[in-house]
This record gives C-alpha cells, sequence and structure tokens, in this order.
C-alpha cells in the first residue's frame, strides 16, 4: 500500500466578529482553489488595536492537503 503526502502552508484569516470566524474564513477561502484539505491548526491569535478597541481577530493557520502529482 502506498503512503500518501501532504503539503502545508501557512494563512492569515480575519474576522470583525471572533477568532474562530477568522479561522474559518482562512480555511474555506483555501478550499475555494485547494483540493483535499486534511488539518487546519492554529498557531497563533492576534488581535488588530485601534483607539483602544479590539477592531479585527486574526488567525495564523497551517494548513495541509494532500499533495497530487501532476501528470
Amino acid at each position: 500500500m502506498a503512503g500518501s503526502t501532504y503539503k502545508i502552508i501557512e494563512l492569515v484569516g480575519t474576522s470583525d466578529t471572533s477568532w474562530e470566524e477568522a479561522v474559518k474564513t482562512a480555511v474555506e477561502t483555501a478550499g475555494e482553489s485547494l483540493r483535499d484539505l486534511r488539518i487546519a491548526e492554529v498557531t497563533r491569535l492576534d488581535v488588530v488595536v485601534e483607539n483602544g478597541k479590539v477592531t479585527r481577530y486574526r488567525a495564523r493557520v497551517n494548513l495541509s492537503f494532500k499533495y497530487h502529482k501532476e501528470d
């Protein structure tokens, strides 16, 4: 039985409402152009602060997908 190979990319998703939405944005946007998404690992969470208030949530995500050899 042959093994599989996966590629990992780093993305940053953003949201005005939550870190969860920021992660969802990153994964769903990647899913529009990448096939066989497998695992999303949140590696960092931060926020943008303007005038003393949180204005945007950001999530750094490592996303793996199955590597397919081009024919």
